[in-house]
C-alpha cells in the first residue's frame, strides 16, 4: 500500500500535534527499512520515523505474525480432523 503525499503530510502532522502531549502507539508488520515502498515522498518518510521514534519506545515482537500463526494452527487442526473423518467413514464402509 502507498501512502501518497497528502496522506503522509496529515501523518507527519499528527504525531508533531501529539508530539509531548499524548501518547500514541502504533503497530506494523514492516519494519522501518521497508517504510521507503510505502511512503512516496522519502524526505517525509525520514521526517515520520524521526517523529515516531523521538523519545519513544520500539517494542519487537518477532517476525512472524500472530495471525499467520493462528491461521497455520487453525488449518492443521481441519485437516486433521478431516483425515480422522475420512478414516470413519472408510471403516463404516468395510463390510
Amino acid at each position: 500500500m502507498e501512502l501518497d503525499k497528502v496522506g503522509a503530510k496529515l501523518l507527519f502532522q499528527l504525531f508533531t500535534d501529539r508530539e509531548e502531549r499524548r501518547a500514541i502507539a502504533i503497530a506494523t508488520n514492516a519494519p522501518f527499512s521497508e517504510w521507503p515502498k510505502t511512503f512516496t515522498d522519502q524526505r517525509l518518510c525520514r521526517a515520520v520515523i524521526d517523529r515516531m521514534t523521538f523519545n519513544g519506545t520500539i517494542i519487537e515482537t518477532g517476525s512472524e505474525s500472530y495471525r499467520a500463526q493462528s491461521t497455520q494452527a487453525r488449518l492443521q487442526e481441519q485437516q486433521l480432523a478431516a483425515s480422522e473423518n475420512d478414516g470413519l467413514i472408510g471403516a463404516l464402509n468395510r463390510p
